[in-house]
């Protein structure tokens, strides 16, 4: 077994059943048999501890080449755009901490698994600024950075708009995990497809995004007026045309005006233990536009699981209810035990319509919850996801405690610009090599407690 294969930490044995698993994995993907279908994946262990959804299995990059990242420059030797574009199962670490100016530039991945450990990052973490990162391949785990794309330096209706993070056509297996994604000025975290691809409604979910869990993210701030070509775009989450069995759980939509998720036609999904706070005209809402479909297809069902969230009203959110359909295609929904108040805590509706087509919302049993998932009630939601959500929880920047505590306090508001909220982040370089010996490799958990930051006062 090559020894750059073998993950310090581990006894020979372990190192050689882990580095052989990924590469049974990364045989059995290459040859077209899906994660969940093979029978290495039955017994395959998590991602990490407390991994949910139907990619909780993915290995990522475990028991590949630790790749580390040395420089806070946006390309070239040991930076991030080359640990992410080697091929083969790869760990990425920092040894560096800072800012990343990604120039107006997408990273896109498209080398299978991948790990990106952003906890590895020595203090205050890494972020990413002026740019968005595109996943197009499967068995992707990206735990714990930061991307704030903002308006790059691009006067309005400039036309140049990032996604902070997306999944596109084809992409599998992927978790995004415990990362801080604001002012993008498309959506802050996605899934999507190019809607039809293939003869029928399983080759199109098919080829589509899909196995995909977002959870535990701060997803904040998108700017309303700002490059986007077509104005107002604050947006959270876009679950794109028949991307499916996605998990979206325990994360805290802030200051988005819509979008917080939208699933659009024939898009499945579970939506679990979220807090949205202070959208402007929709929180969870379904659309599947006829415009898009152009008489190509026959409208396709699409399905919103959502159970014990919450919906708190702010500033600049308007009449609205937890959950609305519009669009022209039906959709089947479950929804338990999700609050929605205004901002004096009375209760808001928890259904409304923005379409005057006969859709049918049908209402369906519960359906089995997604892998690992233990849904927490409505009323405990918002202190665990004002506890764990974003990046570095342990070490939030000084964005990301800000955005917390006007959650907490009620205040905050939708912006046009990052420089309405002081702009992008200035983090001096920091450096500390990484140590193996530190890390349990199959998870990229710590094996001792990391460094905190003092909660902001």
């Amino acid at each position: 077994m090559p020894k750059h294969h073998r993950p310090a930490g581990l006894d020979r044995r372990a190192s050689d059943r882990v580095t052989l698993a990924a590469w049974l994995l990364f045989v059995l993907a290459l040859a077209g048999v899906p994660l969940a279908e093979s029978r290495a994946a039955e017994t395959a262990p998590l991602a990490f501890p407390g991994a949910q959804g139907w990619a909780a299995h993915t290995p990522g990059g475990r028991g590949g080449k630790i790749l580390r990242v040395t420089t806070l420059a946006a390309e070239g030797p040991g930076s991030f755009a080359e640990a992410v574009n080697t091929p083969g199962p790869r760990i990425v670490v920092f040894e560096v901490g800072g800012v990343i100016d990604l120039g107006r530039k997408e990273v896109r991945i498209t080398e299978p698994f991948l790990t990106i450990a952003g906890q590895t990052a020595p203090m205050p973490g890494i972020t990413f600024i002026r740019g968005g990162f595109i996943i197009a391949t499967h068995d992707v785990v990206v735990r714990h950075i930061r991307l704030r794309p903002g308006s790059t330096g691009l006067p309005k209706r400039a036309g140049l708009d990032f996604d902070a993070i997306t999944t596109v056509r084809g992409a599998r297996d992927v978790i995004v995990d415990h990362c801080s994604l604001t002012w993008a000025t498309d959506e802050n975290l996605s899934a999507s497809s190019t809607r039809f691809e293939g003869e029928n409604r399983e080759d199109w979910q098919r080829n589509a995004s899909r196995r995909i869990t977002f959870s535990h993210n701060l997803l904040a701030e998108g700017l309303a007026d700002s490059t986007h070509a077509k104005g107002e775009h604050s947006k959270g989450t876009l679950i794109h045309d028949h991307v499916n069995d996605v998990l979206i759980v325990g994360n805290l939509y802030a200051h988005n005006y819509e979008r917080n998720p939208l699933f659009k036609g024939g898009a499945r999904g579970q939506v679990i233990n979220n807090l949205v706070y202070n959208p402007g005209q929709r929180a969870v809402h379904y659309n599947l536009i006829a415009e898009e479909w152009l008489g190509r297809e026959p409208y396709q069902a699409g399905q919103v699981v959502m159970r014990g969230n919450v919906l708190r009203a702010g500033r600049d959110t308007e009449p609205t209810a937890f959950f609305m359909a519009g669009g022209s295609g039906d959709v089947e929904v479950f929804a338990d035990d999700n609050l929605a108040v205004d901002r004096l805590g009375a209760p808001l509706p928890q259904r409304g319509r923005y379409t005057t087509a006969p859709i049918r919302v049908t209402d369906i049993a519960a359906p089995a919850l997604p892998f690992g998932v233990r849904v927490l009630p409505s009323a405990q939601v918002q202190d665990h996801v004002v506890a764990n959500a974003g990046a570095r929880p342990w070490d939030r920047d000084d964005i990301d405690r800000r955005i917390v505590a006007d959650v907490i306090e009620g205040r905050g508001g939708i912006i046009d610009h990052e420089d309405e909220v002081g702009g992008y982040p200035k983090h001096p370089e920091t450096r500390q090599a990484f140590v193996p010996a530190d890390w349990d490799l199959a998870t990229m958990e710590p094996l001792k407690p990391l460094p905190r930051r003092e909660p902001l006062r």
